[in-house]
């Protein structure tokens, strides 16, 4: 599977960008898949439903499956965050997997930089860095992907990992 990331200051659009993208890679005929990484706790399930219960009395994993989709949802219970590539090795085979957060994951990645925002790039500090999407002009030695055309994003992602 190719992983590619992107990397960002919370609200400077990654989850936008990955939204956008996703439809472009699937019009060229690809299978994509995406983890997330969320540095905060978060919950897909609702209180009070079974699942729920079930969870909150002590179950490990709770499967809940229709003919619509299905989901695993496993409580760590003071063991640690699996790995990125623990997490990979959980996913179907796919042709492209998306990693949105896990700056510091050595994978390849897009940052997305909107100097609005007043925060620093991460690029002069992360070697994995290869490129950066902004809705501005940078002073950036890496290729400026213009952050508003996730078709070009796209095709450049496609050719560095053809590349490779």
């Amino acid at each position: 599977m190719n992983v590619f990331g992107f990397a960002g200051w919370s609200g400077s659009g990654k989850t936008t960008l990955v939204e956008r993208l996703i439809p472009e890679f699937t019009a060229r005929g690809l299978r994509v898949s995406v983890i997330k990484h969320a540095h905060h706790g978060f919950d897909l399930d609702k209180p009070g439903k079974d699942s729920w219960r079930h969870r909150e009395a002590g179950a490990t994993q709770v499967l809940m499956l229709s003919n619509d989709r299905w989901v695993l949802m496993h409580e760590l219970r003071g063991a640690p965050e699996p790995t990125l590539e623990e997490q990979l090795h959980l996913l179907e085979p796919c042709d492209l997997v998306l990693i949105e957060g896990y700056k510091a994951a050595a994978v390849p990645k897009i940052e997305i930089h909107r100097p609005s925002h007043g925060k620093p790039p991460l690029w002069p500090e992360n070697p994995h860095v290869v490129a950066v999407a902004s809705d501005a002009e940078l002073d950036c030695p890496l290729p400026r992907l213009p952050l508003n055309e996730p078709a070009v994003i796209a095709g450049f992602i496609l050719d560095y990992l053809d590349a490779q």
